[in-house]
C-alpha cells in the first residue's frame, strides 16, 4: 500500500504546481520588463545628456513617478490615455519641422533610419517615446507592485497600460509635427501597408494640424525577402492617399525609395533586389561608411552612458530615496 502512496503523492504535487503556475499567469501577454524603473530613469538621463541635450534639463525621478502613477494600483484593463497626461507634460519638447517620421509594420527599420533623431525623429525618438520604446509594463488592482508574470494584450482589453500610453504618445506626436511629414509603410505587410484600424489611421492622421503641414511624403518599401503586396496608387496605399488628399494635404508617394533601400541592402548586399547598388558603388560605400560612423557614435554613447549611470544614477536615486522595483 505504501508503495502506491508515494508515487500518487508525487503526481499530486506536480499537478498542484502546474495548476498554480497557470493560475498565477492571469494574462496572455508578457509580464513587466525586469528593472523597469532603472531602465526608464537611465534612458531619461541618456536622452537629455547624450541623445538630445537640446531638450534641456528634465527631472528624471519625477518623470518616473508620473509614469508609474499612471498605472500602479489600478485595474490593468482600466488605464486611459489621460492617465499619462502628467508624464507627457513633463517629457514634452519641440519636434523639429520636417523631421517627423510616421510608420506602420516596420519599427526596426524606422529605428535604423531615424538614427536616434539624427536623420528623422519618429515617436520613439522623442523623449516620451524613447523612455518606453520596446518595454512592457502593467500594475495590479489595489497593489503598489508591478506584475512581472503577465500583462493584458490588446485582444484581452483595449485600455491596457501599454496601448493607452502609445495612444496619447501618438496623438501628442501628431499634433506637434510640422513641415514635411514622412510616412514609411511596409509594402510586404499582410493585410496591407496601411492597416485599419491602426495607430496611424486612428490616432495620428486625425490629429494632424493642417495649417502646420506643407506636404506628406509616403514611402512604401517592400521587405528585401518579402512579397510586393502593396504599392503607391493601389490597395490600402490608395485608400491612404485618397484620405489625405480629401483632407486637403499635398501628398506624394514613392515605391521602394532608394535611400531606404540602401539601408535595407546593407544586410542583403547580394540580393537581386539590391542590384541597383552595384550601379552606384561609390554611393553604396558612402552609405555604408555613414552607417558605420553612426554605429560607432552609438557605441561610444553606450560606453559613456554605462560609466555615467554607474556613477551618477545610484547617487541620484540614493539622494531621492527611490526604490528600484
Amino acid at each position: 500500500m505504501m508503495s502506491l502512496f508515494f508515487p500518487l503523492l508525487f503526481v499530486s504535487v506536480l499537478c498542484m504546481n502546474s495548476f498554480s503556475a497557470v493560475q498565477g499567469k492571469k494574462w496572455k501577454g508578457e509580464g513587466t520588463t525586469q528593472n523597469l524603473e532603472s531602465i526608464v530613469i537611465g534612458r531619461c538621463y541618456e536622452y537629455i545628456r547624450l541623445v538630445n541635450p537640446a531638450v534641456g534639463e528634465k527631472n528624471c525621478s519625477q518623470i518616473w513617478e508620473a509614469f508609474k502613477n499612471a498605472f500602479i494600483n489600478k485595474d490593468p484593463c482600466s488605464i486611459l490615455p489621460d492617465d499619462y497626461e502628467l508624464f507627457i507634460n513633463l517629457t514634452f519638447h519641440t519636434i523639429p519641422p520636417n523631421k517627423s517620421l510616421f510608420w506602420e509594420n516596420n519599427q526596426l527599420l524606422v529605428t535604423s533610419l531615424a538614427a536616434r533623431g539624427r536623420r528623422y525623429m519618429s515617436v520613439g525618438d522623442t523623449l516620451f517615446g524613447f523612455l518606453a520604446d520596446f518595454l512592457i509594463w502593467c500594475g495590479q488592482a489595489d497593489s503598489p507592485g508591478l506584475d512581472y508574470e503577465s500583462c493584458p494584450t490588446m485582444a484581452e482589453c483595449e485600455n491596457n497600460a501599454v496601448d493607452s500610453f502609445w495612444r496619447i504618445a501618438s496623438v501628442t506626436y501628431a499634433k506637434h509635427s510640422s513641415g514635411v511629414i514622412h510616412v514609411l509603410l511596409n509594402g510586404s505587410a499582410e493585410g496591407g501597408a496601411y492597416p485599419q484600424p491602426g495607430f496611424f489611421a486612428d490616432y495620428e492622421i486625425p490629429n494632424f494640424q493642417k495649417d502646420k503641414i506643407s506636404q506628406i511624403v509616403i514611402w512604401v518599401v517592400d521587405d528585401i525577402e518579402g512579397p510586393d503586396r502593396d504599392s503607391c496608387g493601389t490597395n490600402s496605399v490608395k485608400t491612404l492617399e485618397t484620405r489625405l488628399k480629401t483632407l486637403g494635404f499635398d501628398v506624394t508617394c514613392t515605391d521602394n525609395y532608394k535611400s531606404v533601400m540602401f539601408l535595407l541592402c546593407l544586410d542583403y548586399p547580394d540580393h537581386s533586389k539590391c542590384a541597383f547598388a552595384s550601379e552606384s558603388p561609390d554611393l553604396l560605400s558612402l552609405v555604408m561608411a555613414a552607417e558605420v560612423q553612426l554605429q560607432l557614435a552609438c557605441l561610444w554613447e553606450g560606453l559613456y552612458m554605462h560609466s555615467y549611470i554607474d556613477g551618477v544614477l545610484p547617487a541620484v536615486q540614493k539622494g531621492g530615496g527611490q526604490h528600484l522595483l
